[in-house]
């Protein structure tokens, strides 16, 4: 009670304030008093008979509960959750459920990272590996010399067209196939899902980075979308060439790290201020699975690689903003939402990356043993989400429960990690011997 009452609430006054329509019906944030104890839920499982308990079902089940549940809009739009009993990956669980509403990724991870302190040393700050936001969460960013020739003006000008046509076509008009990640079913949203992580070392992750001259991104792009192509194959031979496309999420701010409450607080009005919901989007083509692919999958990271960079260098994504704030001014806040509600619809599936500290974090003085988010609710059959700590990466699978077969995609995804190891590892040696 004390830490959200002293550290957490003050952090951003929408964490104390509720949605209201003004006289001219308008939607406003208008601050009210919280009373903390409706925020907090601690939920009672059935007592197990066994000597050693595992509550991984029961937990299971209440996780998909309260995804479906939509907060109460009388209050503030956040709630926790301690769920007080064991499972396989913790001896208990904390959730913080927020809406969207209250700011994106980047802002709410760094509130709930504010609310936390090292446990080798709290006067501390945490550090993230490199001490950069690039490293799991990629920035927008546009090369300074490209526009020095007019070929680079003339390239700029082709792939921002093209780019940004796909973009809105993909918004509005042009679905993917239906697959095994994609059921296509009008009420998606309101379905059940099932969460689902699982951890692979970071450096590991780092060595095929080394290894192929790419981005850390690209090397996890490359090894979800390998690891996709491998679920749809063992679903259904033919879909494993099926159209799909993933939106990558991006932080559009200028600026690396998390930063302080302080900072949070006096920036809030600033473009390139924490606190928002400033992310931005590409639709990458999932890769096919050919034969050559199959056998070498670094080809998903190169591809990967490509298209990421193509994408980001051009244009397109900053015009997708600014059609998006148009539609928001001219149509109002519901049809932009409908537009983004249909970006996602017409897509497979969703990837958001955010990056997590190197040490192991405390709340309260409980040593945390893992991190991970998930966004709920959005028309998709699956959600991916992938944040770095303690030298892990964790990537969470939100699926449509009773669609997606939760413990065969995190097997294919167990392959696509090991292939590619073997792969790099193979890649590294013939480029030794060759020199």
């Amino acid at each position: 009670m004390s830490l959200l009452h002293h550290v957490f609430l003050p952090i951003n006054t929408r964490f104390s304030s509720i949605m209201m329509k003004d006289q001219n019906g308008e939607k406003k944030w208008k601050k009210v008093e919280v009373k903390l104890e409706e925020h907090i839920n601690m939920p009672i499982f059935p007592t197990s008979k066994s000597s050693n308990p595992n509550y991984d079902e029961y937990f299971d089940d209440y996780m998909s509960k309260i995804a479906m549940e939509h907060l109460p809009q009388h209050r503030p739009l956040w709630e926790i959750h301690i769920i007080k009993y064991p499972t396989s990956n913790a001896s208990s669980t904390l959730i913080f459920k927020l809406h969207h509403a209250l700011g994106d990724g980047y802002s709410l991870m760094g509130a709930l990272l504010s609310c936390l302190q090292r446990v080798d040393n709290p006067s501390l700050p945490l550090t993230l590996p490199n001490n950069s936001s690039k490293v799991i969460m990629p920035q927008l960013s546009f090369a300074k010399t490209i526009f020095k020739t007019l070929p680079s003006i003339l390239s700029l000008a082709f792939q921002t067209i093209s780019d940004f046509g796909w973009s809105v076509l993909k918004s509005s008009l042009v679905e993917d196939d239906e697959t095994p990640i994609r059921s296509c079913e009008e009420d998606i949203n309101f379905r059940h899902v099932h969460i689902s992580t699982i951890s692979f070392s970071l450096d590991h992750m780092k060595e095929v980075k080394s290894i192929l001259g790419v981005s850390l991104n690209d090397v996890i792009a490359g090894l979800i979308f390998f690891g996709l192509r491998l679920y749809m194959q063992e679903i259904n031979l033919k879909s494993s060439k099926a159209e799909s496309t993933s939106l990558v999420l991006l932080n559009a701010r200028n600026i690396k790290g998390y930063k302080s409450i302080k900072e949070m607080v006096d920036n809030t009005n600033n473009n390139d201020a924490p606190w928002g919901n400033r992310f931005a989007f590409l639709h990458i083509p999932i890769p096919k699975l050919s034969e050559t692919r199959f056998s070498n999958p670094l080809e998903f990271i190169f591809e990967a690689h490509k298209e990421i960079t193509r994408k980001k260098n051009s244009l397109a994504t900053p015009l997708n903003g600014m059609l998006l704030n148009m539609v928001m001014k001219l149509r109002g806040p519901e049809a932009a939402a409908r537009y983004l509600h249909n970006t996602l619809r017409n897509s497979s599936t969703t990837i958001s990356n955010i990056i997590g500290p190197m040490e192991q974090m405390a709340l309260v003085n409980h040593p945390v043993q893992g991190l991970y988010f998930m966004v709920v609710g959005p028309p998709q059959s699956l959600t991916i989400t992938i944040m770095s700590y303690m030298g892990k990466l964790r990537i969470a699978f939100g699926m449509e429960k009773g669609f997606i077969e939760k413990h065969k995609i995190k097997s294919c995804m167990e392959n696509s990690f090991e292939m590619i190891i073997v792969a790099a590892r193979k890649f590294s040696a013939k480029t030794k011997t060759k020199i």
